[in-house]
């Protein structure tokens, strides 16, 4: 019988991860290997195992598609991240169950594609003796081990393709307008986003704002003669000596939201200026991933298929001087990278005149 390995997808979903799966499947057939897909992220280990054969005929067309062919899931019983650099372990019962599950399906080694919380995950597995390589994955390209992950570039393009949209009304109606991005506790997409979208000012967690600065952003424009503005608000960003906006979850990390809303209604109140709200929320998440996105991933997946072949156990997948190399898993987890308040990119923003309310 064929060598066999396994692969899910974990955590949020973004574009590339189906780049991902076609890379680990033709990767590995090269070498005469079978690859199954583990169902719905690790639940899928669980007894009596839900997964299905992944080879060519069912990978073949999936590039372009947003998401993941075989599901994922960022609840239930394998949850090890509950906030930034805080862990949880994952039950030693349920460890076996799926160790079980893999034995059964002569797995012999088992790819992890997910983000801090299952990479945290993928070092327990390896830790009780499961050979697991992982591959990064998130659209806030906050880890630290690697130069970017996939689904980032598609993140920031849909942030700003949206700010190309909302220049125009704003322009129409003299209006502020005010978009919320994703970025819990890194604000690479706002920046990003803000930076190529031409957005006026970007508020982001590393450099907590003042109210009445955005403000005076907002008046020294309409001063200048430019009646419209463009706000960019990372979901995670906060005011000086003030906090993010939270709402709890009864599992997993706590959810963000309404920064954006509240940014709005300081602006409005301060300034006069009719002001509105936009938040994209999971539109970053969705839809066909750029070029770059599919071709990060494809050669994730490769290097992933090349690790197992190399015996590598325990290592991570990792970007770095535009070489895909690996890294031990156990130094990736927890470590978040985080923007540069006073880094170049920084620096270029403000050189274009954009206010980060500080």
């Amino acid at each position: 019988m064929k060598p066999r390995i396994g692969v899910l997808t974990s955590g949020g979903d973004c574009p590339g991860l189906n780049a991902v799966l076609r890379g680990v499947v033709l990767a590995a057939e090269k070498l005469g290997w079978e690859v199954i897909g583990f169902r719905d992220g690790f639940e899928g280990l669980l007894p009596p195992g839900d997964y299905a054969v992944l080879d060519r005929k069912c990978t073949e067309n999936i590039m372009p598609l947003g998401g993941t062919i075989i599901g994922t899931t960022n609840r239930g019983h394998f949850i090890s991240k509950v906030a930034a650099g805080d862990r949880a372990v994952v039950a030693m019962e349920v460890i076996e169950q799926a160790r079980k599950v893999l034995r059964e399906a002569r797995v012999n080694a088992l790819i992890i594609v997910g983000g801090d919380g299952s990479m945290t995950t993928a070092l327990q597995l390896q830790e009780a003796g499961i050979n697991c390589v992982g591959v990064p994955k998130t659209i806030d390209n906050d880890l630290e081990a690697t130069a970017m992950t996939f689904g980032f570039d598609s993140a920031v393009d849909a942030v700003m393709d949206a700010l190309d949209r909302l220049h125009t009304t704003a322009t129409s109606h003299k209006r502020a307008m005010v978009v919320e991005v994703m970025g819990r506790h890194a604000g690479w997409i706002a920046l990003h986003g803000g930076l190529a979208g031409g957005a006026d000012i970007i508020l982001i967690p590393e450099i907590p704002f003042d109210f009445e600065k955005v403000a005076d952003a907002i008046r020294a424009r309409d001063a200048a003669g430019n009646l419209s503005s463009l706000v960019v608000v990372a979901e995670g960003a906060r005011p000086k000596n003030g906090r993010q906006v939270k709402r709890e979850m009864k599992e997993g990390e706590f959810r963000l939201g309404g920064m954006g809303d509240i940014v709005a209604r300081e602006i409005a109140s301060r300034t006069g200026k009719e002001t509105r709200t936009c938040v994209l929320g999971h539109l970053q998440r969705g839809g066909a991933p750029t070029t770059l996105d599919r071709i990060l991933g494809t050669r994730f997946g490769v290097k992933a298929v090349q690790l197992i072949n190399e015996g590598q156990f325990g290592s991570m997948v990792s970007y770095q001087n535009y070489q895909v190399r690996h890294v031990p898993i156990a130094d990736a987890v927890n470590r978040l990278r985080l923007v540069p308040p006073t880094g170049e990119m920084v620096q270029t923003a403000r050189d274009v005149e954009i206010s980060f309310g500080d």
